[in-house]
């Protein structure tokens, strides 16, 4: 819509991830040294192809850049050049049944990384999210490992998080260990 690009000094320092903290300025210092490698995602429930990937079987999905708007229900945004791959290029590989209706997310739960855990024991953890099998397939949902050309830091997801550019961000699970 003609807005300019968030600045990477903006996306990498103001953040939801509650696993680490709910204050949005806290987040980086507070993952970092956060271990995304090595790492591994189960793929499975109502798939013809169930698969353990890891970071290094991803790289097969060609990855693109693709400016995003992430919207929050807290009334702010940003503009963000995300790079990763389609979604439905990796449900394709595993073959959704054709009884599947919606596809889960599960994000790591890591105590010992991820201080916010401990202090918000108000939330059920690990967090879990989805989306229809429509929506997952659609060919703008996206497999986000980088941002700005580069990987993916911890305050932003890494290694891999989920982007779908016509929900809230909160739709946008970060660090997935489970589909």
């Amino acid at each position: 819509l003609g807005d300019p690009l968030n600045s990477f000094e903006d996306i990498t320092n103001y953040n939801n991830y509650y696993e680490f903290t709910v204050d949005k300025q806290r987040v980086a210092p507070l993952s970092e040294g956060f271990r995304s490698s090595p790492w591994e995602i189960e793929v499975g429930g109502l798939v013809n192809n169930p698969k353990t990937y890891s970071l290094d079987d991803l790289r097969k999905f060609e990855t693109e850049e693709r400016i995003y708007r992430l919207r929050c229900v807290e009334a702010w945004s940003m503009v963000i050049p995300w790079v990763g791959f389609p979604l439905h290029k990796l449900l394709a590989e595993v073959e959704p049944k054709a009884e599947a209706k919606y596809v889960r997310f599960e994000t790591l739960m890591d105590t010992e990384q991820m201080p916010g855990i401990k202090k918000s024991p108000w939330y059920q953890w690990p967090y879990i999210e989805g989306l229809r099998i429509d929506e997952a397939m659609h060919d703008l949902t996206l497999m986000a490992t980088g941002l700005y050309g580069k990987d993916l830091l911890p305050q932003n997801g890494a290694p891999i998080r989920l982007t779908v550019p016509w929900k809230y961000g909160f739709k946008s699970i970060k660090s997935i260990v489970k589909i």
